[in-house]
C-alpha cells in the first residue's frame, strides 16, 4: 500500500485538505489547481492510505475523495470514517464521473457527503467549492475557541464566586466568633468587677480594723513620744493602703474618668512618696535628689503609685557594698506629635520625667518584658516581689496619655523615662 504527500505549504497556511484517488494524475491535477491557494495537500493513493493517515491525524478542513477506487471505494471509505467520532466533523466531497444517476449521488450523500465534484474537473468550481467549506471550518474553529475562551472564564468566575462565598462564610464564622468572644469577655469583666468588689471590701475591713485600734491605743494617756509617732504611721499607712485600694480598684474597672484629673503638683507627689517609704529609705541610706518637677493633670493616687513603684523597685534592686543615687529629672517636649509613642494629646507639651539610679541594673533585652504581668528578672531567694508593679506603672502612665520606657545594663543602674502631657483632654473617660 502507498501513501503518498505533499506539504510544500504547511508553513504558510493551517488549511490542510485530505486528497484520496488510485490515480496519481488525478492527484496531481486537484493538488495543481488548489496549489494557488496554498493550502496543505495531504494525498492518499487508496482508501487504505487515507484511514491509515486519519489514525494519527484529525485536523482536516475538507477531503476530496474519488468514488471509483479498486479494494475500498468512496462510499466504503466514508462510511468508515464516519464510524469515527473524532472524524465526522469532517465534511466529504466526493469526485466521480457519474453525473446523472440520481441514485448514484444520493447513496453518496447517504453515506455522509456533502457535495459532489463531476469529471472532468472544473477547476474554478472546485475552488470556489473548496473555498467555501475551508471557510466554514475556519468559523466553525473560531467559534470552538470562543467556546474554550468562554468556558475558561465561566469557570474562572465560578471559582471567584466560590472563593467569595468562602470568604463571606469565613467573615460569617469570624463575626459569630467575635460576638461569643464579646459576651465572654462581658461575662468575665463582670466577674472581675465582681471579684475587686470583694477583694477591696475584705482588704479594707482589717484595715479599717487597724486604724480603728491604733486610734484607741494612741487617745490613750501615758503613751511615749516614740510610740506615738509610731502609731501616728501606721495610721497613716493604712490611710494610704485604702486610699491606694480604692484607686487600684477604680482603674481595674475602668472608672477613671475627666473629674478625677486635677492639677497635681509632682514635687508633692514625690515628697508624700517619699515619707510613706521613709522606713525603707532608711535603712537603705539612699540619697533622692528632685527639684522642679511640673505640674501636670493628673489623678493624684495613682501618679503617687507610679513614683512609689519606681522608687521602691530601685531602693529593692540596689548594690549593697554602694551608696544607691537615685535622680529625678524632667523636661518640657514640645511637639509631642513627632515623638514614636501613643500619646493622647498631639500638639500640647508633653514633660519628659527621666528616673536613675546606680542598682544593680539588668540585660537591656528584658526592657520590654519587665512591664508584662508577673514577669521577675530575678528569683523569690533574691529578691520579694510579685512583679505586678512594672505592669501597673505601664497602665497608670498610659491612662494618663503617656507612655514609659526603660534602659538598663547590669551593674550600671536603670533608667526609667515617663513622658505625660501637661493638660488632659475635656471630658475624656480612660
Amino acid at each position: 500500500m502507498k501513501v503518498t504527500t505533499t506539504n510544500k505549504t504547511a508553513q504558510k497556511s493551517d488549511i490542510k485538505i485530505l486528497v484520496v484517488d488510485d490515480r496519481e494524475d488525478n492527484l496531481f491535477s486537484i493538488e495543481a489547481i488548489l496549489e494557488k491557494d496554498k493550502y496543505t495537500i495531504i494525498r492518499a493513493n487508496s482508501g487504505r492510505a487515507a484511514l491509515k493517515i486519519l489514525l494519527t491525524e484529525h485536523d482536516f478542513s475538507l477531503i476530496l475523495m474519488d468514488v471509483q477506487m479498486p479494494d475500498l471505494n468512496g462510499f466504503e471509505t466514508a462510511t468508515i470514517i464516519y464510524d469515527r467520532d473524532i472524524l465526522k466533523h469532517i465534511p466529504i466531497i466526493f469526485i466521480t464521473a457519474y453525473s446523472n444517476d440520481e441514485d448514484y449521488a444520493f447513496r453518496g450523500y447517504k453515506m455522509g457527503g456533502v457535495d459532489y465534484i463531476y469529471k472532468p474537473i472544473n477547476s474554478d468550481l472546485l475552488r470556489a467549492k473548496v473555498a467555501v467549506f475551508v471557510e466554514l471550518y475556519r468559523k466553525n474553529r473560531q467559534l470552538q475557541l470562543q467556546e474554550k475562551r468562554l468556558l475558561a472564564t465561566n469557570l474562572s468566575l465560578q471559582k471567584e464566586i466560590e472563593e467569595r462565598k468562602m470568604s463571606e462564610e469565613k467573615v460569617k464564622l469570624l463575626n459569630e466568633q467575635l460576638i461569643t468572644n464579646n459576651a465572654y469577655l462581658k461575662e468575665m469583666n463582670e466577674e472581675l468587677d465582681q471579684f475587686a468588689y470583694m477583694a477591696s471590701h475584705d482588704l479594707q475591713e482589717p484595715l479599717r480594723k487597724i486604724q480603728m485600734f491604733s486610734d484607741k491605743i494612741l487617745i490613750k494617756k501615758g503613751q511615749d513620744e516614740e510610740t506615738e509617732r509610731y502609731f501616728s504611721k501606721i495610721i497613716s499607712a493604712s490611710r494610704r493602703m485604702q486610699s491606694l485600694i480604692n484607686n487600684l480598684l477604680d482603674f481595674s474597672r475602668h472608672s477613671v474618668n475627666s473629674s478625677d484629673y486635677k492639677m497635681t503638683d509632682l514635687n508633692n507627689i514625690v515628697s508624700e512618696t517619699l515619707n510613706e517609704l521613709e522606713v525603707e529609705i532608711e535603712k537603705s541610706k539612699a540619697i533622692i535628689n528632685y527639684k522642679n518637677l511640673p505640674v501636670i493633670s493628673a489623678v493624684p493616687g495613682l501618679i503617687q503609685q507610679l513614683f512609689s513603684n519606681i522608687i521602691s523597685n530601685a531602693v529593692k534592686f540596689r548594690k549593697k557594698t554602694e551608696e544607691l543615687v537615685i535622680e529625678i529629672k524632667t523636661e518640657k517636649i514640645k511637639n509631642a506629635e513627632t515623638l514614636q509613642f501613643n500619646g493622647k494629646n498631639k500638639g500640647v507639651t508633653y514633660h519628659k520625667i527621666t528616673i536613675t539610679d546606680n542598682g544593680i541594673g539588668f540585660d537591656n533585652k528584658h526592657s520590654q518584658e519587665i512591664f508584662k504581668v508577673f514577669k521577675r528578672l530575678h528569683n523569690y531567694q533574691e529578691f520579694e516581689g510579685t512583679g505586678v508593679g512594672l505592669s501597673i506603672c505601664k497602665k497608670i502612665v498610659e491612662k494618663h496619655g503617656g507612655s514609659i520606657a526603660a534602659e538598663s545594663e547590669i551593674d550600671k543602674g536603670s533608667a526609667f523615662t515617663i513622658i505625660l502631657p501637661e493638660t488632659q483632654p475635656i471630658n475624656s473617660e480612660s
